[in-house]
């Protein structure tokens, strides 16, 4: 599969929720719909809300299945064409986070490519101007677990643990699960 749209972004899951079927967003059957910090320091936890549904305006016009892009995870039961774990995410200063509205974004599955169509100073520039700790301070405390795991949890790519004990638990496992 190779395709090419423009993104329509979401800032996290709940401007995707507040969104998604506003009359006037725009999007169309070739957007790539891109949803951001919901990785394991954006959405504490790294829960499953890559499921993203479609707009309704396009389900009415017979639209099923849309790219989609997002630093979360969704369950194995979901469907459709769906990038996730994009990392480093969003939340931890991740190319996600240079992503904007209206952005030629190109899938490749073929080649294993996804491409943002930002030249290198402009993505530099909107990495350095962006706050990938904003998504974490909403759920951050002054410290106790939840500051804790912020600071330190692994991106998705690297199993979302924590970075100290990485190489401390030695345990094997003794039977494949699948």
């Amino acid at each position: 599969m190779q395709h090419r749209g423009r993104a329509v972004v979401f800032e996290d899951f709940d401007d995707y929720k507040a969104r998604i079927n506003a009359p006037d967003l725009a999007v169309d059957a070739d957007s790539i719909l891109v949803m951001k910090n919901c990785g394991p320091r954006g959405y504490h936890g790294m829960a499953e809300v890559g499921n993203m549904g479609l707009p309704g305006k396009l389900l009415e016009q017979g639209v099923t299945d849309m790219v989609r892009i997002s630093d979360a995870r969704m369950s194995g039961t979901a469907y459709g064409t769906v990038v996730l774990h994009v990392a480093p995410e969003a939340a931890a200063g991740g190319p996600l986070a240079a992503v904007r509205d209206g952005d030629w974004i190109e899938l490749d599955c073929h080649s294993g490519r996804l491409h943002l169509e930002v030249d290198e100073a402009e993505l530099a520039t909107r990495l350095a101007q962006s706050d990938p700790t904003a998504a974490s301070r909403r759920i951050a405390s002054d410290g106790g677990y939840r500051q804790l795991y912020i600071e330190h949890v692994l991106q998705a790519d690297e199993g979302c643990d924590f970075d100290f004990l990485v190489g401390c638990r030695g345990a094997e496992v003794p039977r494949h699960s699948h």
